[in-house]
Parts: C-alpha cells; structure tokens; sequence
C-alpha cells in the first residue's frame, strides 16, 4: 500500500503564520508537522509518500523534505493542487496515477497521532476504512449515526451537524481501494462548492464497502491556534517527559 498525504489549502484559521510558509510545515514541538503524518505512514509499513499541496508556497515541501531519504522514504513524490481549496476529495483525486491501481492510505497533513495503523493496513483488503476518536466538539467534524439495530455499522457521515448524532469524529485518515477515483468522478460539489470527503464516505456507506476502527492513542489537527497548541504540548511533554513539565507550562523558561 501506498501513501497519500493532503497539505494543500491557504491556512487561513492561522494567518499570520501562514503568511510565511505552508500550514503543514509550521513547527509542532520539535518538526515540521507535515513529519507527524509521514511517520504515521511509516509506522504502518507504508515508504512510498505523495504529498498533495496547493497554490499556498507549494515549493517549499521540496526544501524541507527534500526526495525523503532523509527521513527513511524509498520514494517522494510532489502533485500540485490546482484551484486551492476545492475540497479533500478533489486533492485526492491527483494520486490516481501514483496510486497505480493499488489501495491507499490517505491522512490529512495537520493531523497527528501516535497510534499505530500497520494492522489495519496489512489485513486492509477492500472497500474503505475510516478511523473514530471521541472529541468534545464534535460540531467541527464529519460525526458517524451509527445504525439503532446494529451500532457496529455506520449508516451516515454527517459533516459538522449542529445537532451531533455521537461525539466521535471521523479523524482525518483513511484507507481506500482502487474505486476511490471512480467514486471521486461521481461527486457532486457540496454547498461550499467542495467535493467533500464526507460524501466520498458516504459512497462507500451505500455500498455497504465502509469499515470503522476506534483510533487508540493521541490524536488531534492541528489547524487552528487551540488545536495547533494542543498538538505541540503533548509532543512536548511525550519527548521532554514529565520531568520537564514546568517548561511545557511555561514556568521555566531554559532547561
């Protein structure tokens, strides 16, 4: 299986950051974000990465990962995004030629974890396969309704409901066969003129091909300044350890 990572977008929720560089490549702790997402993938068995970027300092991956050798990666490769923020959907379809026909691994650039996938990557066969996390404001996420008679089975994804059937959040990574581009061809754009994810999972829900795990372990985006904080102090303190939780708090300011 092979890799896809989704770094496109103007980052605007962090502007002024953003100004300078690519969301994805802004410091979480001691990295570039977009590192977290790639170890993720490694940890999974996964060494052949797409990074899909867009209009917003596009040029500026190549400077930081380079061909991925650095990093452990037996291959790289770079797709460009055009029209900005037409949705996940619409970024995914650029990996169809690199996806060469096999299943992918998709997750979103500002996303980190430390769980590890590589389970349900190697027994990961067909259909697609979505991963939960339980999230105390479920209004900002695509949020599963599972079925009344059977709750192993999702029924629908609703994105960002005002009325939140569950608080467990369809995260941003997932494993999708080679119909995914068939699929992505049918979409229709949403009211935000996006081809949204959300109704590619929907397609597979349809189908009856989606599969759900609960993610075990950290997890959170990192696109706003509340989320981007939360990622960098538990980095911080998993590297840094309890010891140095006076420095996480800011009550030290030099080790």
């Amino acid at each position: 299986m092979k890799g896809v990572i989704l770094a496109g977008g103007k980052g605007t929720r962090l502007y002024p950051l953003t100004y300078a560089t690519n969301k994805h490549l802004l410091p979480v702790y001691d990295q570039p974000m977009v590192y977290y997402p790639i170890q993720t993938l490694q940890n999974a068995g996964i060494d052949e990465i797409l990074i899909v970027t867009g209009e917003s300092h596009a040029g500026d991956f190549i400077n930081v990962i380079k061909n991925g050798k650095d990093l452990g990666l037996k291959h790289v490769e770079y797709a460009y995004q055009e029209g900005g923020s037409a949705g996940i959907s619409d970024a995914l379809k650029y990996s169809e030629d690199f996806a060469d026909g096999g299943s992918i691994a998709v997750i979103l650039g500002d996303n980190t974890t430390d769980a590890n996938i590589k389970s349900a990557v190697e027994s990961f066969v067909s259909g697609a396969k979505v991963f939960l996390k339980q999230v105390p404001d479920p209004k900002r996420f695509g949020i599963p309704r599972f079925n009344e008679a059977d709750p192993t089975i999702i029924d629908e994804i609703i994105e960002k409901p005002a009325d939140p059937p569950s608080d467990r959040a369809v995260t941003g990574l997932y494993l999708y066969d080679n119909t995914v581009f068939d699929k992505i061809r049918s979409l229709k754009p949403s009211g935000r003129g996006e081809l949204e994810v959300t109704d590619l999972n929907n397609a597979y829900i349809k189908e009856g091909k989606l599969a759900w795990a609960d993610l075990d372990g950290f997890w959170s985006d990192a696109g706003t300044f509340a989320s981007l904080y939360r990622s960098t102090a538990y980095w911080a303190k998993k590297k840094l350890g309890p010891a140095h939780q006076d420095v996480i708090d800011g009550k030290v300011t030099s080790l």
